[in-house]
């Protein structure tokens, strides 16, 4: 417990894993088609009506089918369609600025990529995030002929979106349920993965990884789900299996508490309930724990509005890049009108690729490299393509196969797709025109990319995240959290409305204070030491938290009538005053960061995380 995860590599084991093959999902050549017809058909259709400059422009909305996998197909089809709708307003706002000369230019880049950064990294919207939309603001706002009027284009870039949105719900027909299927089948796998790692040095982050995967799956079986659509045979079915994958994940928990193995009959509990998740045979009704009832889930994760104040509370890394993303963007913007860069768009939106994503300073030191390196190279391809001049089918069928090879490599050796994003950038950046200076063109791009990398790092080194001195406060949080939840585990009231938004609230914190602590590690080395020597109250703090909830688990499967009795049998006649009483002894003395007071008695089931927590905070010396 004592012992913290191991730091993040340095920069020179990231550089020697540059070209280091890495994971990626099942099936991914499908989405890669996918996006490469999505980019390619709207440049067909505008060749074929004899407007492929229209086609062109077009394309952009094409983007569209990078974003929402593995959502629900509903939920999907409303983000991807605020999606096509954001891709429209930033070509829109972009062509819009341009007339009004490079200050009000460079304020639009700022902006758009502070927002962009905020809303898509709170929402999780995913790769490749806010930069895409900085892209097509930024390439819009060069002025680019073939673009047209701001409105003319914004509707040409929604009908591209509006083609990807079909065919990234095209797979309803044959799966609708496909999505749910694939997140409770990994969530099985994280449960079996934690369950094998109990006792080794991976448990803990075994156990971190399943209660996000099983977190993560609760948000696409709740939150992503429309409330007022009646409730399938499938989805009741893949809720009750995501239940009990829950059950088991505390008793493993439990067991890890102990000290003991996992029991034997849970990995293979956790095959029979993934067959039944494939759609291999029903949930038995008369199988499930009598608390189970249809309508009672817990809730996935905090709303909208939460998710935007989280975004920006002190000490979270989104806050952090927020700020760096516009100050990049303010000051390649400076930088582009000082120099006369042609394209200075570039250079503000690989600036804000690099730090949009919150990075520490090694992983933004090698992503920058990675981009430099890889985009140089590139220009060689995209110089060959804008020499040979494609048109109309074969500069289609060039688009598609450019796309589909990003697709597959993006997840497997960045390095090297960056050549082919760079290829495709310029290649879309013609617009379908024959290009008079190709060195110069592809030059300019490559000068472009270098100095928005650069001005991307040192815009990493001067804004520095200020995560460790949150930690504490994280620490706090999640005790109050804990003191709130009390009440309900040790009445076994666990399923009503406001317990499961304390208990969501509590998870919630627990994957927070984690983040947390990972982005202090990354920091300064004053911050990574105050954060190493933290991590002994972390570690007990979250361990206290995730024995709670998986006390709520296995109350929710009780039958309702025992629920009393197994409750004394836990916390004893006092135990909710007990357990709240050493809560407010550890409260105070991580707030007044102090020895703490001696606990009084414990609840039976809770006394080795308080008495371990109290144990961290109290000095070796005494």
């Amino acid at each position: 417990m004592s012992t913290p995860p191991p730091g993040p590599p340095g920069v020179g084991q990231q550089f020697r894993g540059l070209l280091r093959p890495g994971s990626a999902p099942p099936r991914r050549w499908l989405f890669a088609l996918r996006a490469g017809v999505c980019m390619a058909v709207p440049i067909l259709v505008g060749w074929l009506l004899g407007h492929p400059e229209a086609g062109m422009v077009a394309a952009t909305g094409g983007f569209t089918a990078l974003y929402g996998g593995g959502r629900p197909y509903l939920s999907r089809a409303r983000e991807l369609a605020l999606i096509a709708l954001g891709f429209a307003t930033a070509t829109t706002v972009g062509l819009a600025v341009y007339p009004l000369g490079s200050v009000a230019v460079t304020i639009t880049l700022a902006l758009i990529a502070m927002i962009a950064t905020w809303l898509g990294n709170a929402f999780q919207i995913g790769p490749p995030g806010p930069y895409m939309f900085l892209l097509a603001t930024a390439a819009a706002s060069s002025g680019l002929n073939q673009a047209g009027d701001p409105l003319t284009a914004g509707l040409l870039v929604l009908a591209g979106g509006g083609f990807a949105w079909l065919l990234s719900l095209i797979g309803a027909v044959a799966t609708p349920r496909g999505p749910e299927r694939t997140v409770v089948l990994a969530a099985g796998d994280a449960v079996a993965a934690h369950a094998q790692a109990l006792g080794t040095d991976q448990q803990s982050s075994a156990r971190h990884a399943a209660a996000r995967a099983l977190h993560r799956a609760w948000t696409v079986l709740v939150n992503q789900q429309p409330s007022r659509v009646r409730s399938t045979e499938t989805l009741a079915s893949l809720r009750a299996v995501n239940r009990r994958l829950h059950a088991l994940f505390a008793d493993a928990v439990h067991a890890g508490a102990r000290g003991d193995p996992a029991p034997e009959s849970l990995l293979e509990e956790v095959r029979t309930l993934q067959a039944l998740a494939r759609g291999k045979g029903k949930v038995p009704a008369d199988a499930l724990p009598p608390g189970m009832a249809p309508g009672v889930v817990p809730l996935g994760h905090p709303g909208p509005l939460a998710a935007l104040t989280d975004a920006l509370a002190p000490g979270a890394s989104i806050r952090t890049a927020v700020l760096r993303v516009g100050v990049a963007a303010a000051v390649v913007g400076v930088i582009g009108t000082q120099f006369h860069l042609e394209r200075s768009y570039w250079a503000v939106a690989a600036a804000v690729l690099i730090l949009h994503q919150g990075f520490d300073w090694k992983r933004t030191a090698v992503r920058a490299v990675e981009r430099i390196t890889g985009t140089w190279i590139g220009l060689l391809l995209a110089a060959g393509i804008l020499l040979l001049h494609p048109e109309g089918v074969m500069l289609a069928l060039v688009v598609l196969v450019l796309q589909f090879t990003i697709e597959m490599l993006v997840l497997r050796t960045y390095s090297l797709a960056v050549v082919f994003i760079t290829s495709a950038a310029l290649v879309l950046a013609s617009g379908g025109h024959r290009v008079p200076d190709v060195g110069a063109f592809v030059l300019a791009r490559g000068i472009d990319t270098a100095v928005g990398c650069t001005v991307a790092l040192l815009v990493c080194l001067t804004i520095r995240p200020r995560s460790a001195p949150a930690l504490p406060s994280l620490m706090v949080r999640l005790l109050r959290r804990l003191d709130t939840l009390a009440p309900h585990v040790a009445t076994g009231d666990v399923t009503s409305e406001r317990a499961r938004a304390v208990r969501r609230d509590l998870q919630h914190g627990t994957f927070v204070l984690d983040d947390t602590y990972h982005v202090a590690v990354s920091a300064s080395a004053a911050q990574r030491r105050l954060a190493e020597h933290s991590w002994p109250v972390i570690a007990a703090t979250q361990q206290l938290a995730y024995r709670t909830l998986a006390l709520c688990w296995f109350l929710e499967h009780e039958a309702p009538e025992q629920v009393p009795a197994r409750c004394l049998e836990l916390f004893g006649t006092h135990g909710e005053a007990e357990f709240r009483a050493a809560l407010a002894v550890l409260t105070e003395a991580i707030i007044e960061g102090r020895s703490p007071a001696p606990l009084g008695p414990l609840p039976p089931v809770l006394e080795r995380e308080l008495a371990n927590l109290h144990d961290c905070l109290t000095p070796a010396d005494g």
